[in-house]
């Protein structure tokens, strides 16, 4: 390791814990809109047109839509969890550790990769867009989720690329001038 990239060692151990911070960002509150507004979108669309979409079904897209809906209910509502848990430490209800408990509770890795596997072509296209945003949702809530509760210690600082040029380039100069000075 050369002397500027063990110069860079401290500035990486001085990183700002953004995502600890995230919870009282302007971004959380908009991600917390974001995900209530969905399950509110949701539930009035099962409650409403939704009903009125299952019912001119076949039986198996029938099949489909309910079991569907019933694994956008419950990402939904792991999310909204998840959300609620980070507005509770944001307004100081709990600490991020508290919170690290009951989120354990949570599960943010549900099956989506089965998600529409029946007849995603019969679903009536409302449904298929709740359930395409939702899994957006939670493959971003997810993300911040492995920045805020990863411990530190086990986080692999990223490879600073630029830094590693940087440290070659030096050892090459310092080469060059030491043989010109021979």
């Amino acid at each position: 390791m050369t002397d500027r990239t063990q110069e860079l060692g401290p500035v990486i151990d001085a990183a700002i814990p953004f995502a600890e911070r995230f919870a009282g960002s302007p971004t959380f509150r908009e991600l917390f809109r974001e995900g209530m507004d969905l399950v509110e979108e949701t539930a009035a669309y099962l409650d409403g047109d939704g009903r009125a979409h299952s019912k001119v079904l076949s039986r198996n897209a029938s099949l489909s839509y309910a079991t569907e809906s019933m694994r956008l209910t419950t990402r939904l509502m792991q999310l909204a969890s998840w959300l609620l848990l980070q507005r509770a430490v944001n307004e100081g209800e709990m600490t991020q550790s508290q919170a690290g408990a009951e989120k354990a509770k949570v599960r943010l890795d549900g099956a989506s990769a089965a998600v529409m596997a029946g007849q995603p072509d019969e679903l009536p296209e409302a449904l298929r867009d709740l359930i395409t945003r939702s899994l957006r949702l939670q493959d971003r809530i997810r993300h911040l989720d492995q920045a805020i509760y990863t411990p530190p210690e086990s986080r692999m600082p990223a490879a600073n690329p630029v830094g590693r040029q940087i440290g070659r380039l030096a050892d090459a100069f310092s080469g060059s001038a030491a043989r010109d000075r021979l």
